[in-house]
């Protein structure tokens, strides 16, 4: 049997074509089933001399809510896969190659799939982005590609092929039409957005050009935790040492702007760096407010106010951000408005992208039949305008946001002809 995976920044999911029906894999958690795994670990302190021991996606988030002694928690591996210097991180006095790790988030996917199909899965059509984050030349997309076919084959997958997640998208869009169309396909992840002009409908998927940029949903999540959570926490504020006035460090609060990096700050130096700052800060319970969801490792739950306060501004024009444990307690109004001019430049990086790939392919916007967009960023109406503007809202489709790419990667899987 030959499924499709989406693997994901952020969320991953896993789909099958059995003729005439596609289904996709569901996984149980305690709010019921969903059909997006979380693409993270969660890993508790081994007794001494004992191997590590991981929980993924929807069990890892409850093992680690459950847990008052926090472990550490993995996510947005993906993003690594271009590094070329970071092949492990160190969990717990244990290296753990990044394709190990990606390897365990897969391969409970594989194994529910095998479960609720009946039948064993060793062949599988994986997507990936036109761009990785951080890839400068196409040698490192290559590279990452290399090392998610590594992380794959660990997973228990036997033959493993790619497509790319917008080619994927407009699989799926595909299958809703009786006629050809020339269209351009928006798929949005965690880490990057990605787009591609294609022609369906007729007798062979046609691929005109395609454009990608290392930027997303993550990135939109930083500018509110730039402008409203850090500044709560005593960024931009200031400490005395002897009879000098210094701003607080600000490097920390780049990592804070990447959740999952804040268990990356709990290390002993750190610690006692923000310490010392505590002491000599004007504001101390800011920084002590810092500390807290440091030692507490509240990344997750920080990240879940900031999803919140997103969602709430693609649909209403102001919100209010809320995030409270006792001790860093924030409650902030944030109107739409505000929040577009925060994430500008990654509106115009978005914009410029977009543009190029309509310039290299030599595609005028109005012959453009429609354009499907897929991923939860495609939900923000900033980004909306973008292609609104130059193709027509009445052009826009969209559908099965989270799980488009994986339904187009089964279809995929069944057309090895492309």
């Amino acid at each position: 049997m030959r499924v499709g995976l989406d693997f994901g920044t952020t969320n991953s999911s896993l789909a099958c074509w059995q003729s005439p029906e596609l289904t996709l894999t569901h996984f149980e958690t305690a709010a019921g089933t969903t059909e997006s795994f979380r693409s993270l670990l969660y890993f508790e302190k081994p007794p001494a001399g004992a191997r590590l021991r991981a929980w993924a996606g929807p069990e890892a988030i409850e093992r680690y809510l459950e847990a008052e002694n926090k472990g550490r928690l993995i996510q947005s591996l993906k993003s690594f896969l271009t590094s070329r210097n970071l092949r492990s991180t160190e969990v717990f006095g244990q290296q753990a190659q990044i394709e190990d790790l990606i390897a365990r988030i897969v391969r409970p996917m594989r194994e529910e799939a095998e479960r609720q199909l009946g039948q064993s899965i060793k062949s599988v059509v994986a997507g990936r982005p036109v761009h990785f984050v951080g890839a400068d030349t196409e040698a490192d997309n290559d590279y990452a590609t290399e090392r998610l076919r590594v992380a794959f084959t660990k997973a228990g997958f036997e033959e493993i092929e790619f497509e790319l997640e917008p080619v994927a998208a407009a699989y799926h869009y595909e299958g809703t039409l009786n006629h050809e169309e020339l269209i351009l396909v928006g798929d949005f992840g965690g880490g990057t957005s990605d787009f591609s002009l294609l022609r369906v409908g007729g007798v062979t998927t046609q691929l005109l050009g395609n454009e990608g940029v290392g930027l997303a949903g993550d990135a939109l999540d930083a500018k509110i935790v730039r402008h409203v959570v850090s500044p709560a926490l005593g960024a931009g504020t200031s400490l005395r040492s002897f009879d000098k006035i210094l701003p607080v460090p600000s490097w920390v609060y780049a990592k804070l702007e990447r959740w999952h990096h804040l268990s990356m700050l709990r290390s002993r130096e750190t610690m006692q760096m923000l310490e010392t700052t505590r002491k000599q800060a004007l504001e101390g319970e800011r920084i002590e407010a810092l500390l807290h969801l440091i030692n507490e490792d509240l990344g997750y739950r920080l990240h879940q106010s900031v999803q919140r306060a997103k969602v709430d501004l693609s649909q209403a024009e102001e919100t209010v951000f809320r995030y409270a444990d006792g001790i860093a307690d924030i409650e902030t109004r944030i109107t739409r408005r505000e929040f577009e001019g925060w994430i500008a430049e990654e509106l115009a990086a978005i914009s410029g992208c977009v543009d190029r790939l309509l310039a290299r392919s030599g595609v005028d916007p109005k012959a453009v039949d429609a354009v499907f967009l897929t991923g939860g960023t495609s939900f923000v109406p900033a980004v909306q305008r973008i292609f609104a503007s130059r193709f027509g809202r009445e052009r826009i489709r969209s559908g099965n946001e989270f799980t488009s790419v994986a339904r187009g990667l089964a279809l995929r899987a069944n057309r090895p002809e492309g």
